[in-house]
């Protein structure tokens, strides 16, 4: 597809069946990674925490290069390299100076196609690991997360933690990974992104270059929707100076029509501004919290709506009946004004996320993945300005104090 200035945007698919996105943009720093369509909800019961543990151990060395080879490849010119893993995803990705694009691309393709996971560094790795699980058990605000997705996804490949046990990152061998990697990391299941300016036939001719050659098919595997489950509402005792609480509903997933007024919702609730409904009526008016948020996520073929806030142990209950009357609100207070008001803000807030380029590289290939082209900024707005009281309502209707799943830790 030709450049063309007024959309920055050229996809390109190649014959082993990889696709690339490819988005023109000035500066002095470019962006080339990949994300692949595969996570720990792809994971078999014996293989938890498998998929984060390959995005951990791919660095540790290639047939041709050492650990060390492979930190200092991008580093050595400044840039950085760095990868994650959700539950439908892995992301691995370098950010560079303008003018290293070469180097960039023969490092992820050697990191993909060649990593031998060596069981020397594979022994180290899996302490570093085990301490990230212990650190994460350490920090009930996030814990908590693991533990709510455990109840309300429970029964499904959602449920269990990214991390895993550390049982099982013990029992994880250099075969173990390099089988994941063969299994997984095929060229249909990778979305290869580039932001930067090198134009678009160099890009997609180096691409070819390091990533044509792959040609193996993925293993079967498929993905079951998670059934909603019947509500909870569970405390559990920790010994903790604070209460942690999480409460929460699914909502549709991120092909949903329903997706930007869920988003919009979630945002007026408890978003990052001030004036957020929860933080105005849980710390501004009444000083019961430091924090209080609400966070969306959406998944491939469902979604989850989760309201976090940490408190006194005595004023639980008062922040819980805050919540409830403050979403009660939604459906009996919000004007067309309102509402109009609430989408500027959300616009607002989008533009000034877009000056992070890394997100933005990143989320390029997350939109091919999902919808196989990437919204403009103009396509963006206009998706949310579109949304009607209707469909504000539709989105709202689920998301009353009697759907939501509550889980305490004290």
């Amino acid at each position: 597809m030709a450049y063309n200035s007024a959309c920055p945007y050229t996809y390109s698919t190649f014959p082993n069946g990889l696709r690339l996105v490819h988005v023109r943009r000035k500066g002095e720093v470019e962006y080339f990674g990949m994300v692949i369509n595969t996570g720990s909800r792809d994971e078999n019961e014996n293989e938890h925490g498998l998929a984060h543990f390959v995005e951990h151990t791919i660095f540790k060395g290639t047939r041709k290069r050492r650990s060390w080879h492979i930190i200092n490849r991008m580093e050595s010119v400044g840039g950085e390299l760095n990868a994650y893993t959700t539950k439908e995803e892995t992301v691995l990705y370098t950010v560079f100076p303008k003018g290293n694009l070469h180097r960039a691309a023969e490092l992820c393709s050697d990191l993909i196609s060649a990593s031998v996971f060596p069981e020397k560094e594979l022994k180290k790795e899996r302490e570093v690991v085990k301490d990230e699980i212990c650190s994460y058990l350490d920090s009930p605000s996030e814990s908590i997360f693991d533990d709510f997705d455990e109840r309300i996804f429970a029964g499904s490949s959602m449920a269990h933690n990214i991390l895993g046990s550390e049982k099982n990152v013990d029992s994880f061998t250099s075969n173990d990974c390099r089988r994941w990697i063969d299994s997984r990391y095929s060229p249909e299941n990778i979305i290869i992104f580039y932001t930067g300016a090198s134009g678009e036939l160099r890009v997609r001719e180096m691409v070819n270059d390091y990533f044509g050659f792959f040609n193996h098919s993925a293993s079967v595997f498929s993905r079951t929707t998670p059934l909603i489950n019947c509500r909870f509402d569970l405390s559990i005792e920790k010994s903790l100076h604070q209460n942690h609480t999480v409460a929460g509903v699914r909502v549709p997933g991120i092909t949903s029509p329903l997706r930007p007024a869920v988003a919009l919702l979630c945002n007026m609730i408890g978003g990052p501004g001030m004036n957020s409904i929860l933080n105005l009526e849980m710390r501004e008016k009444r000083g019961l919290v430091y924090s209080v948020d609400a966070s969306s996520v959406f998944y491939s073929d469902c979604g989850l709506l989760s309201i976090y806030y940490g408190c006194d142990h005595e004023e639980s209950e008062k922040c819980r009946d805050i919540l409830r009357n403050s979403l009660g609100t939604l459906h009996t207070g919000i004007t067309p004004r309102k509402l109009e008001s609430a989408k500027k803000q959300f616009i607002g807030q989008l533009a000034l996320a877009r000056q992070n380029g890394e997100n933005n590289a990143i989320s390029s290939a997350r939109q091919i993945l999902y919808f196989g082209k990437v919204a403009s900024p103009k396509q963006s707005e206009e998706e949310i300005r579109a949304i009607s009281m209707d469909n504000f309502m539709e989105a709202a209707a689920n998301i009353i104090p009697d759907n939501l799943s509550f889980l305490s830790f004290k």
